[in-house]
This record gives C-alpha cells, sequence and structure tokens, in this order.
C-alpha cells in the first residue's frame, strides 16, 4: 500500500526537485501543497502520513505547521527540508517533533540514508 507522502514548499522548483529525489522503489502517493496552510489542510485530510516540509512560506511557515501538528495531534512523520542550515532552526524544528532535517536542494542519496534510518524505506 502506498505512503501517503506530503511535499509542502512554496517553491515549484523546490517541490519538483524533492519529488526527483525519492526513491524509485518508495511506494507513495503523492499530494503537493504550496504554502503551509495547504498542508496543513492536506495532513488533516490524510494526505501527510510522510511530510517533507519547508520552513519559509506564506501563509502558516513550517514552524507553526508543526506546532498545529503537535496541538492537534495529527499522525505525520515529518522531516524538514530547508535552505535554513542554522543550528537554532534545526534545534527548534527538533524540538516541535520534526524527525530530522534535510539541506535544500536535496540530495536523493542524503534522503534515502534517512528515510532508512527512519525504517521508511
Amino acid at each position: 500500500m502506498a505512503t501517503p507522502l506530503l511535499i509542502c514548499d512554496d517553491s515549484m522548483m523546490a517541490r519538483k526537485q524533492v519529488a526527483r529525489s525519492l526513491p524509485a522503489d518508495w511506494e507513495v502517493d503523492i499530494t503537493f501543497a504550496t504554502n503551509g496552510a495547504e498542508g496543513l489542510q492536506a495532513i488533516r485530510e490524510g494526505k501527510g502520513e510522510m511530510v517533507f516540509l519547508d520552513l519559509t512560506m506564506p501563509e502558516l511557515d513550517g514552524y507553526q505547521v508543526l506546532e498545529a501538528i503537535k496541538a492537534e495531534g495529527l499522525n505525520a512523520m515529518v522531516i524538514v527540508i530547508s535552505g535554513d542550515i542554522q543550528p537554532n532552526a534545526q534545534a527548534r524544528v527538533t524540538q516541535l517533533g520534526a524527525m530530522d532535517f534535510i539541506q535544500k536542494p536535496v540530495n536523493p542519496e542524503k534522503l534515502a540514508e534517512t528515510l532508512r534510518k527512519f525504517g521508511l524505506i
């Protein structure tokens, strides 16, 4: 059964790049969101069991999405994918419940390694 995967990023180029970086044999049903509000709604609808989340987005940023997931007790495994690689950003997303943090642009090998680390592939 395919895993519901949400790629939430305001950049179309970044969304496509993440989708192209996914392991070829990973069965996923991909939903795209262009901002945090769309992403949060998709998670509420069950389309984001696994979420790749950008931090800097309009409407709701990645931090606000993580806060809402935590506050609402939503079932979502989140890996943040962001260009903001400052240690305090990484620490904050981990504190808010993100599983891991990957730097943009996504390296397919790093993504696969991260997914393996959590037993997702």
